[in-house]
């Protein structure tokens, strides 16, 4: 809206601008005109002279219109005063051959400049007649010419009309001229201009480097290069590690200095011959025409990454972030370049999958590897469908009493064949496609049915625990979903614990402590799994509620074998006792173990010292009989 009305207000202040030019001109004309016929006035006398005298004043009377901005009303009664004063000065002295008739062409041309067509055709069609009636009047004796006598009278008459004709002629070359200067200016600012747009749609406007479009022009003019010089052509994704943080922390104004910085740096390791582009977002392809030496390529990589670990200093801020890179070659791997783009993009992402901050070659067992994901994320599709997914329950065991308190959910895949599709395989994969949100509900649905069952057969002692993911949270529905599931089981709250892991506490934090707060108002308790292993940090458990913490199974397998894990299992306990929580321990597998637990003063514990994960129907068989 705002740039319609600024093209009116430019439109209108042009209009404005020439409305203004137009009435100067005629302002100037009928000067230039009035002050020839007085000097003309001075030298006749006669009709002559009362002819002049009434041109004058027609001329005063079109001065004023002009003044007052009436433009054509101007012009009409200039150039028809003007017309109608010199055919007078023609009938009444030497006809066709009266020097008034030189005028007529001055006539004209002001019509050109300041008339109407209608106006213009006007004044020709009456002139052409004017002087074919002086031409038939004279040939029939009506009229007869006085051929006036040369003297220096005519040369000032001449001159006049040659000032009046000469101005006019003048003015119109003038404007003509700065028309053209004006057009010639207008078309280098469209040349300029259209060039900017073809430069801004081929390249990045944050870092000025070639996008994506031109990166595939670029990479066709390299290919043949590389063809006609027995070169290979190498593309290098190159993709930050952790760069969302530095938006959310510090806003994308930083993050772009950031991106800026990187892609200075980046040039500056380019070989000579290379072209570096901006794919998008935080992605950098580079092309590189090269020999058949990979290693060549690996210090390339290597070089780049190092550019993406070198502090930025951005807002008086020390930045640090890192960068994986995938690497495709030409013949090699293809010589399309979306193909070739494809496969260095999966290769980066097998750096990141192998710790990040490095670099791989892309190769045949990538593409198996991706094959593989999504044929199993289709299988994952289908388990869902046709609930091929079973809950197994682990047994948790209060260290004092023995007594078995509760049993943790844990959801298994098992095959036609026997085998059992492991959860490390199935629930990243999950997770990455947001199938865990629907697998999330299944389970939350199945564990609470199963606690109800339980406690409808005399264990109403025993609660059920569900993991929770990240993911779970994004959608907001998470807590509609539990209640669906307390309500759908007829189960009490106080029954079902939800287990978090520490980094779904870190990430998101306003928005998963709101839903968490939800939750804990329904009446239903919170554990952190796995603690230990992350950020360990006191004010999560605090804004969270949680009630429990579970000792993360890689301090406790290794417990009895390493004397570094046992203080720091005893600080957790101590910890979670000062802080009023309860503590389970994962992964006891042996008695020795169980004992020195005990003698830590922790709450609970599972492992396959007990039981390893049972079916429904065998956990049943472990509890104790009512």
């Amino acid at each position: 809206m705002l740039e319609k009305l600024s093209s009116l207000s430019g439109s209108s202040q042009a209009l404005q601008q020439l409305q203004d030019l137009r009435t100067r001109r005629l302002l100037q004309i009928i000067a230039i005109s009035l002050l020839g016929l007085l000097i003309a006035l001075l030298l006749v006398n006669g009709a002559t002279k009362l002819l002049l005298l009434t041109g004058s004043l027609a001329l005063c009377c079109a001065a004023a219109a002009a003044f007052y901005q009436r433009s054509l009303l101007a012009a009409y009664l200039l150039l028809w005063s003007m017309v109608l004063m010199l055919s007078g000065l023609a009938w009444v002295a030497g006809g066709l051959r009266d020097i008034a008739v030189l005028g007529y062409p001055g006539v004209l041309i002001y019509a050109a400049l300041f008339g109407s067509s209608m106006l213009f055709v006007s004044l020709l069609l009456f002139i052409i007649a004017f002087c074919a009636l002086m031409a038939w009047a004279t040939m029939q004796g009506l009229l007869i010419p006085h051929i006036p006598v040369i003297s220096w009278n005519t040369v000032v008459f001449i001159g006049v009309i040659l000032l009046i004709t000469g101005f006019s002629v003048y003015l119109m070359t003038k404007d003509l001229r700065q028309l053209m200067d004006s057009l010639q200016r207008e078309n280098e600012r469209v040349r300029n201009s259209q060039a900017e747009i073809e430069r801004l749609a081929h390249h990045d406007r944050l870092t000025g480097l070639p996008n994506r479009i031109l990166a595939e022009i670029i990479y066709q003019q390299l290919l043949q290069h590389c063809r006609s010089n027995d070169l290979r052509l190498a593309v290098l994704f190159l993709d930050l590690d952790n760069f969302k943080p530095v938006n959310d922390s510090l806003g994308h104004s930083a993050g772009d200095l950031v991106l800026q910085q990187l892609a200075t740096r980046l040039l500056s390791q380019m070989p000579e011959g290379a072209m570096l582009c901006r794919f998008g977002g935080d992605e950098f392809l580079a092309l590189v025409p090269t020999d058949a030496d990979d290693g060549k390529l690996s210090l390339l990589a290597k070089a780049m990454i190092n550019q993406t670990c070198s502090p930025f200093l951005v807002m008086q801020t020390h930045i640090e972030i890192s960068g994986s890179v995938g690497i495709a070659v030409v013949p090699r791997d293809g010589v399309e370049f979306n193909v070739l783009s494809k496969k260095a993009d999966m290769a980066m992402y097998k750096a990141k999958s192998d710790g990040r901050n490095t670099w791989r070659f892309y190769d045949e067992e990538i593409d198996k590897a991706n094959i593989d994901k999504f044929n199993l994320l289709q299988q994952i599709r289908l388990a869902l469908k046709e609930q091929q997914f079973q809950l197994y329950y682990q047994p948790k065991v209060n260290l004092t009493t023995g007594a078995i308190t509760g049993a943790e959910a844990l959801v298994r895949w098992p095959q036609l064949d026997g085998s059992v599709i492991s959860p490390l395989e199935f629930i990243p994969l999950c997770e990455e496609s947001g199938l865990i949100v629907e697998l999330g509900h299944w389970v939350l649905q199945e564990a609470c049915r199963a606690c109800q069952r339980w406690q409808q057969l005399g264990y109403g002692g025993i609660t059920v625990a569900v993991n929770l993911s990240s993911v779970q949270f994004r959608d907001g529905a998470l807590e509609q979903s539990v209640q669906q599931a307390l309500k759908d089981a007829g189960l009490p709250a106080a029954a079902l614990e939800l287990e978090l892991t520490e980094s779904l506490l870190i990430g998101e934090a306003l928005n998963i402590q709101q839903q968490l707060d939800q939750l804990s108002s329904l009446g239903l308790t919170f554990a952190i799994d796995d603690f230990g292993t992350g950020y360990s940090n006191l004010g999560y458990l605090r804004r969270f509620n949680a009630t429990t913490l579970k000792i993360d199974k890689s301090f406790i397998s290794s417990l009895c074998m390493s004397k570094r894990d046992e203080p720091l299992v005893q600080a957790i306990v101590q910890l979670a006792k000062s802080l009023g929580l309860n503590t389970v321990a994962e992964g006891v597998e042996d008695a020795q173990t169980l004992q020195k637990l005990q003698q830590m003063g922790c709450d609970e514990a599972q492992g396959y010292f007990w039981s390893p994960p049972l079916p429904e129907a065998d956990f049943l068989r472990f509890l104790p009989s009512v």
